[in-house]
């Protein structure tokens, strides 16, 4: 592979600058960027490279924040539920929670801005039958009702950010001072956000790319008394509550949020809950204001003749790049950290901006790069789960994070990021911005739509990923699959109706979420028009628990399409009889070992013979395929992520579309390879998605056969 330089990010630090011209050169690095601890000295700002420089708004100006900390963001948070034994129940409501974190928020009045919750009545308590001990930070509920729990839901001041909380104890600053969040909302923090960034702009002459990180505020991450994670939700827009924004939301929308909608019954608001029409509002206030903001910044920004970037991440909330009012911030760029497939298209797919970069892992910190650990093991899964959707949707860069220094320890590893940084260019230079092969038109339906593409959880909880395999598994298989995959809402549905251009509906997730969707299939007039869809000829695809909601002696309101239901435990008096598999089902091609299901989805059976089973064990059924109409239904009890599961679905879509015969275009039979063609390019790619060698059958556009041999991780490129 040819030596080629651009298109790379490297970061560096102080004290390394002839390592930094080294490690420039070997990865072909065209840009410089700081990490949070480090920053760039002016020997390695003179380089001949851009440089970028991290800006961080709402944080990292604790002499301002000192000042003002009436002024510090707030967040809701909910006590720890506790149990009336008699008719007095104390509540002290600040354990378990990091006292360096937060604090409650006496300012301003609690019987105003705070709630208790009879939370088994499910009714908010009498504000004259509560009262709060500021000194011992404990709420006394009198008139309660023996054996009833209660929660206060308070208000408190965010005293740490978390991102920095989090470096901070990984990497062990030691007295570093902790940075303290301000709200823009505020008028002396809005203006201090504004002033401070003309000034440093102008003293800031050397930066070329303003990489903020991100605006203003943080997702929900909450530690608990211990300094650990005690809530995470990477679209959580707890953090951006205060009684200023309160106030501002009821003069706009004409009715007052409780707190328990923000709270909501300590779930937060998880991007799995189905949304309130509440939540939805304060979403869209809160984007309206955001996008304002920081547009602003931004075009302070463009005045001083630098670029914008931003960080899809920390700070990132309100700033939803997929929302509709994300172009109004006017951003050149966006960056955002790479964890596979789908989170790369979640970056490479944002309109609206002049170029893409990822962020790839690992990060340069202790926890990866320390004696006795191989640090190339995360980097090649990272690489190898990312290139697929590369193929498809190209980031514009890539780059990396943290102490270069650590990386530079590390010699294997810099050999295989060389390695990495010219492929990359490779595949850029291939694709040339060119549109790939697409076979199909999938539309992935749940409750968020277009609004979350490409997202599902974004933080590395194993509960959460064994609840979500579904649908990551989903995501992460589409990502780098010759399919254009857009995002529908059931909103888009019932208002717009299923676009003419789609040719298969995937639902997938856990029932009463809202990826499967919950009450929303309650909707008479939405299941008709997918009955509909799919009758004429459009396939549906359903993993998990898909058409979700209890009714009408249905648990699957499309039970009908996909020719399965799930045994609840009402109908057991009701013979079963249909158990036949189909060994030699179309689904099953491919297969070479046992199908993996993960977890799953139990006791789900068939309506009648005319379901094709295509997996039949422990009594109930876990892939089969369904005739409606014109079209198919196909139902997969869940879909880890894996090469075989990615060609289990490939095939599920194809079929349920009834169009099995064209997909050997642009196809390899072996689940470890990949072709992606470039009409447009008149070039095509051979990918062996393992590190082994691989033999595989391609087909190319024509229907044409032959058998390829592949090294480990080779990219094979041809002509049409």
């Amino acid at each position: 592979m040819a030596k080629t330089k651009g298109r790379v990010t490297l970061p560096s630090e102080g004290n390394f600058l002839n390592e930094t011209k080294e490690m420039m050169d070997r990865w072909g690095a065209d840009a410089l960027r700081d990490s949070d601890g480090t920053k760039l000295p002016e020997e390695v700002k003179a380089l001949d490279a851009s440089v970028y420089t991290t800006y961080f708004v709402a944080r990292g100006h604790n002499e301002f924040a000192k000042e003002h900390m009436e002024e510090c963001q707030q967040m809701y948070l909910m006590s720890l539920r506790v149990t009336a034994v008699k008719d007095t129940v104390e509540i002290p409501f600040m354990e378990g929670y990091f006292g360096q974190q937060v604090a409650p928020d006496y300012v301003h009045d609690c019987k105003t801005w705070w709630e208790v919750m009879d939370r088994t009545s499910g009714e908010p308590v009498a504000l004259d039958s509560w009262d709060v001990d500021e000194a011992g930070n404990i709420v006394t509920v009198r008139h309660a009702l023996p054996f009833h729990e209660y929660t206060v839901s308070f208000l408190v001041y965010a005293l740490w950010d978390p991102t920095q909380m989090y470096n901070h104890i990984t990497n062990d600053w030691g007295d570093k001072p902790h940075e303290i969040p301000f709200d823009v909302r505020q008028p002396a923090s809005g203006r201090f956000a504004r002033e401070y960034l003309i000034q440093w702009l102008k003293d800031n002459p050397k930066t070329d790319v303003v990489r903020f990180t991100t605006f203003f505020y943080h997702f929900t991450l909450v530690f608990n008394d211990k300094a650990k994670e005690k809530f995470v939700d990477w679209f959580g827009y707890g953090a951006t509550v205060s009684v200023k924004a309160l106030e501002e939301f009821e003069q706009e929308y004409g009715y007052r949020l409780r707190p328990e909608d923000i709270v909501d019954n300590g779930y937060y608001n998880s991007t799995f809950r189905v949304p309130t029409r509440q939540y939805l509002d304060y979403m869209d206030f809160i984007q309206r204001f955001v996008a304002k903001k920081a547009g602003e910044l931004v075009a302070l920004v463009h005045e001083a003749g630098r670029e914008a970037m931003m960080f899809l991440g920390d700070n990132w909330i309100g700033t939803e790049p997929y929302g509709t009012y994300f172009p109004n911030i006017g951003l050149d760029a966006v960056v955002g950290s790479v964890g596979g497939g789908a989170t790369l298209r979640l970056i490479s797919d944002i309109p609206g901006v002049k170029y893409t970069e990822g962020r790839f892992l690992p990060y340069f910190f202790p926890d990866t790069f320390y004696e006795g650990n191989d640090p190339c093991v995360e980097a090649r899964e990272n690489w190898l789960g990312a290139r697929r959707a590369l193929m498809r949707k190209p980031l514009d860069r890539i780059g990396y994070g943290g102490y270069l220094s650590l990386a530079y320890k590390f010699p294997e590893f810099v050999d295989y990021i060389e390695k990495v940084t010219d492929e990359f260019r490779e595949i850029y230079d291939n694709i040339g911005g060119s549109r790939p092969y697409c076979g199909l038109k999938v539309a992935v339906l749940n409750c968020w739509g277009k609004l979350r593409s490409w997202q599902s959880f974004m933080v590395a909880h194993a509960l959460w990923y064994k609840q979500t395999y579904s649908y990551f598994g989903m995501l992460e298989s589409l990502s780098g699959m010759s399919a254009d995959v857009v995002f529908l809402s059931f909103d888009d549905i019932l208002n717009r109706g299923i676009p003419d251009d789609i040719d298969v509906i995937i639902n997938a997730g856990a029932a009463g979420t809202a990826f499967s969707g919950g009450d929303a299939w309650l909707n008479e007039e939405l299941v008709t028009r997918i009955r509909r869809f799919v009758y004429e000829g459009g396939g549906f695809v359903g993993i998990g628990e898909p058409s979700a909601a209890h009714f009408g002696g249905r648990f699957f309101q499309l039970a009908d399409v996909l020719g399965v239901d799930k045994e609840l435990g009402f109908s057991l008096s009701t013979d079963k009889y249909f158990t036949e598999e189909q060994p030699h089902h179309f689904l099953r091609e491919d297969r070479k070992t046992g199908f993996d299901f993960g977890e799953g989805v139990k006791n789900i059976y068939a309506l009648s013979a005319d379901t094709e089973i295509g997996e039949f064990s422990d009594g109930e059924i876990h892939l089969s395929a369904h005739p409606y109409g014109k079209g198919r239904g196909v139902y997969i009890a869940g879909l880890p992520y894996s090469y075989e599961n990615t060609r289990l679905l490939l095939r599920s879509i194809y079929y349920s579309a009834g169009q099995e015969d064209r997909m050997k275009r642009w196809y390899a039979d072996n689940p470890l390879c990949e072709v992606h063609a470039y009409p447009e390019t008149k070039k095509y790619a051979i990918v062996n998605n393992s590190g082994d060698a691989q033999k595989t059958a391609v087909y190319d556009g024509t229907g044409s056969c032959q058998m390829l041999c592949l090294e480990g991780s080779q990219i094979l490129w041809g002509s049409m």
